[in-house]
């Protein structure tokens, strides 16, 4: 059984987390949230010790440390442009990170960390669990077989928030990364995993709601569309009342993996375990993209999504 603990117990994803943590068979001994609305947590770990502060989290972990009794893995939940710190702290804590995405904001931090890893003996570990989707793994088998094939991808993800956002720390692109980096990071891993790495981009929209743009990669041109707004719906899935609308339309075929995502978070967990997590080298990619993506101008000519036209 190894010992856990967790930073930012009352966010979103947390509860995924407590959820692996306890399939895998192992143990949270202390987490931390400046927030106190945490009685998730009693469905897994009520003998978990709670902290507020940071300054008391931290003492406690040495504390526990010191005799003899440490933490192995610190699990970060926490805003994404905390994740840098926080990864550093577990791993002075000489416990292993695993960090919810996006790893880091900046592409020059992903070097920090390698160095780090290599100075402190410990893995830096992330969740890439679209990697771990059968369907994705079948579908990556058949595209490393056809080496001469560029296909022709559009990525449509439109997730709905509510007025909360933009007041929460995701809606401010300096802490979040914006909808590109919040919502829009797994896909870009996940392509560049399979259809090889960003040759171009371009980006046509982009405000605090919506993102869209061209990716050039080695064996795939993608015309992408990201939103979080609700209006961005297609009539089909508003008609439904549904509020999330998913689709990966590769050279005509649509990708059907609506499916298969709800242990997606334990897989990850049992890797890691095993000494099989994806480290800050894997995350790369991605995190290039949604930064180029982020800062680069806007452009209004190129092959643009056509979810654009309705803006």
């Amino acid at each position: 059984m190894k010992r856990f603990a967790l930073i930012g117990l009352a966010g979103f994803i947390a509860p995924r987390h407590l959820k692996a943590i306890a399939e895998t068979g192992n143990q949270l001994v202390s987490a931390l949230d400046p927030k106190d609305s945490v009685g998730i947590i009693d469905s897994y770990f009520p003998e978990c010790d709670f902290f507020v502060e940071f300054e008391r989290f931290d003492r406690h972990l040495d504390k526990l440390r010191r005799n003899g009794t440490p933490v192995d893995y610190v699990t970060i939940c926490s805003p994404n442009y905390l994740h840098d710190a926080h990864i550093r702290f577990a791993l002075r804590q000489q416990a292993e990170a695993i960090c919810e995405k996006p790893l880091v904001l900046n592409p020059w931090n992903v070097d920090a960390l390698v160095d780090l890893q290599k100075e402190y003996g410990k893995k830096i570990n992330t969740i890439l669990q679209l990697r771990l989707h059968p369907t994705i793994i079948e579908l990556k088998k058949e595209i490393d077989k056809q080496t001469n094939t560029i296909f022709d991808i559009d990525l449509t993800y439109i997730t709905s928030r509510g007025r909360w956002y933009d007041y929460s720390w995701k809606g401010d692109i300096s802490k979040s990364g914006g909808v590109t980096t919040n919502i829009g990071i797994h896909f870009f891993d996940m392509l560049t995993w399979i259809f090889g790495e960003k040759q171009s981009s371009q980006v046509f929209l982009r405000d605090n709601h919506t993102a869209s743009g061209f990716l050039q990669l080695k064996k795939a041109n993608v015309r992408w569309f990201l939103s979080i707004d609700a209006k961005n719906l297609p009539a089909e899935v508003k008609h439904k009342g549904q509020r999330t609308y998913r689709s990966i339309v590769i050279s005509g075929k649509t990708l059907e993996f609506s499916e298969g995502f709800t242990d997606l978070h334990t897989e990850s967990y049992r890797k890691i375990l095993n000494g099989e997590g994806f480290g800050p080298e894997e995350t790369r990619n991605s995190i290039e993209i949604a930064y180029e993506i982020r800062n680069q101008s806007i452009t209004q000519h190129g092959e643009k999504h056509p979810f654009i036209q309705n803006i």
